[in-house]
């Protein structure tokens, strides 16, 4: 069973811990049935999704619309011509950044915890692109997984690392 923490009486608390603002952002998903998952876990939390093209599917494909069964279009959903565009118009700090590779240098459970964050992931066949991950050399995570694997699903990579970074800011929030 699923629940959400009981919110607290303490005005000090944010309740409940979707307050804190979290972005999923996709480039260049290539498969349909992981981004609708993933919109699905997005509204689910509150959480915007971003997709940067180019996409590998027509966003009004059935199987899109499918994995996110009726809830598709209830998405904070916004897509970009470029990852350029995606970070001039956005604007996130530097420090807001977190990118995912099977590559990274540091596991997802040591992200800090922080009211906003932008977790970016690259397609399920090529992952980032060399120059964003250059760009952002010092915010790379990874999952960790057995060597048996290559890499975990996408939309179960994004839920992994999104309820990670909500756990984080909700249970910090608790403490004050």
């Amino acid at each position: 069973m699923i629940t959400t923490p009981t919110p607290t009486s303490d005005k000090n608390n944010l309740d409940p811990p979707f307050e804190c603002q979290r972005h999923v952002v996709l480039v260049s998903p290539d498969i349909h049935w992981n981004t609708g998952n993933i919109g699905r876990t997005c509204l689910g939390t509150g959480t915007t999704l971003h997709l940067i093209k180019p996409l590998g599917f027509s966003l009004d494909s059935r199987w899109v619309k499918r994995a996110g069964l009726d809830y598709w279009q209830h998405v904070d959903l916004k897509i970009w011509d470029t990852f350029q565009l995606f970070l001039r118009t956005v604007a996130p700090e530097t420090n807001e950044m977190f990118l995912f590779s099977k590559n990274g240098t540091k596991p997802f459970w040591s992200l800090p915890v922080m009211k906003r964050m932008f977790l970016i992931f690259g397609s399920e066949t090529k992952g980032l692109s060399q120059s964003i991950l250059h760009t952002f050399s010092s915010a790379i995570y990874y999952i960790p997984i057995t060597p048996q694997i290559r890499s975990l699903n996408l939309s179960s990579a994004v839920g992994i690392v999104l309820y990670e970074t909500l756990r984080s800011f909700w249970s910090n929030q608790q403490k004050r």
